[in-house]
């Protein structure tokens, strides 16, 4: 394959729609929790993770399986959680079984915020599916994203 090769150019196009649709989504959802909740994407993102952890055989997550699911360095996951923790939203703890582990829980407070925040999230996403659908280019991504069943 050369640069010029129209394989290679249908795929760049098609990466750069993705993009496109990825930031016009973040944007839009961004600019909503901003404005009713004070919480950024990442934040949201976060409480949202953590709050589906439990109490059985693999509940917590370590902070580098939180870092894989919102999607940051294992360092700017920490410096997330450190922020929410000084909110009051989160609390870390020891590991009862491996103290060299540190959990963190979402805190009522957290949760509370999250459950007045998923509305709003799942609204301002709609939106932004919706608007990015009347574009030829990024419609056939939209049915893609709409189209996916992601297992309970």
């Amino acid at each position: 394959m050369t640069a010029t090769d129209p394989a290679l150019t249908a795929l760049s196009q098609g990466w750069c729609a993705l993009s496109l649709l990825h930031g016009k989504i973040e944007s839009h959802v961004e600019r909503a929790l901003q404005a009713e909740h004070q919480l950024s994407v990442r934040e949201y993102s976060l409480l949202d993770v953590l709050s589906r952890q439990h109490d059985g055989p693999g509940g917590h997550l370590q902070m580098k399986q939180v870092a894989d699911a919102v999607v940051l360095s294992q360092s700017a996951t920490t410096r997330l959680v450190t922020r929410l923790e000084d909110r009051g939203l989160l609390s870390r703890y020891l590991c009862p079984t491996d103290r060299r582990g540190i959990y963190t829980d979402v805190s009522e407070a957290g949760t509370q915020l999250l459950a007045a925040a998923r509305p709003t999230n799942d609204g301002a996403l709609r939106e932004a599916l919706n608007a990015a659908a009347e574009n030829p280019e990024l419609a056939p991504l939209v049915r893609a994203v709409e189209s996916l069943r992601v297992p309970a």
